[in-house]
């Protein structure tokens, strides 16, 4: 799985084509989408517009709680491959820990063994699980998560779940990683104003952005950006020429102000979030 990905949380439907045509042009082999996105469809036509072979492209996708259960998550494999286009998914994640249901979970994480198996997905994982919740699928399924995607960015790194991933072998890869959700949902001062981050920037001659995503990859984890811009694209993809020293990598560490900008993991129920995925 590549390091830095790309990902179209929030874009529009008629501007993920462009933006995954793009990403793909730029260098970005890593694509990031989820049934509750709607855009799997342009995702899919994004990736076959840029020319590349199918094995060159890395998809990873994400079963929304609506069809979670063990025959729901089997269907709905289907309806993202589908849309996608594609027979092989390379990376599948559960999209919420659903702990109010959690036998719905299992279930749907036992249906994601069995796709991989049948060599229908590469790798299997999940999507915003804390420690608690996978300690409880540690303890009724068989493959440990090749990754937990969770939020993590300079104002709310989750250093208890990452250890947790650490310990176990999953690897951590963070959405929202530049911190954009302090931006868009008016959390107060945002992490591409931080002082901290700017001087460190203006340092290296790198943009506030350019140093977050680097800070993630220096620390090990995965990061997918998201932007429909063709410059921030490519900007946020030129990150692999210069290196933070670990005073650097500790300043940014300790900007974390333990305030999540997403929703509360416990707090997703099938009451409040359902959606209906439509089929392929």
């Amino acid at each position: 799985m590549p390091a830095l990905g790309f990902g179209v949380f929030q874009t529009p439907p008629d501007q993920t084509i462009a933006a995954v045509t793009n990403a793909l042009t730029t260098g970005y082999r890593l694509i990031d989408t989820a049934a509750s996105y709607f855009n799997e469809r342009e995702v899919g036509e994004g990736i076959r517009r840029s020319g590349l072979e199918r094995a060159d492209v890395f998809i990873e996708t994400k079963i929304w709680i609506s069809d979670y259960g063990y025959d729901e998550t089997l269907h709905a494999f289907d309806k993202s491959a589908g849309k996608l286009g594609v027979e092989t998914i390379d990376l599948l994640l559960l999209h919420q820990a659903l702990p109010a249901d959690f036998d719905r979970t299992v279930g749907a994480y036992q249906a994601l063994e069995t796709l991989i198996t049948d060599g229908r997905v590469r790798a299997i994982g999940v999507s915003n699980f804390m420690a608690d919740h996978l300690d409880a699928l540690r303890q009724r399924t068989s493959l440990v998560p090749a990754v937990d995607q969770i939020e993590v960015h300079p104002y709310f790194t989750q250093r208890a779940v990452q250890r947790v991933d650490i310990e176990q072998g999953t690897a951590t890869q963070a959405w929202s990683p530049m911190g954009g959700i302090t931006a868009y949902r008016g959390t107060g001062t945002s992490t591409f104003d931080d002082p901290t981050i700017d001087s460190i920037a203006r340092a290296h001659d790198k943009t506030p952005a350019q140093v977050m995503l680097r800070w993630h990859l220096q620390q090990g984890r995965s990061a997918i950006p998201k932007s429909v811009d063709p410059e921030l694209i490519t900007s946020n993809f030129n990150v692999f020429d210069f290196v933070l020293s670990s005073g650097e990598l500790a300043a940014i560490d300790a900007l974390d102000t333990g305030v999540r900008g997403g929703p509360e993991p416990d707090a997703v129920t099938l009451e409040a979030f359902h959606r209906d995925i439509p089929e392929a």
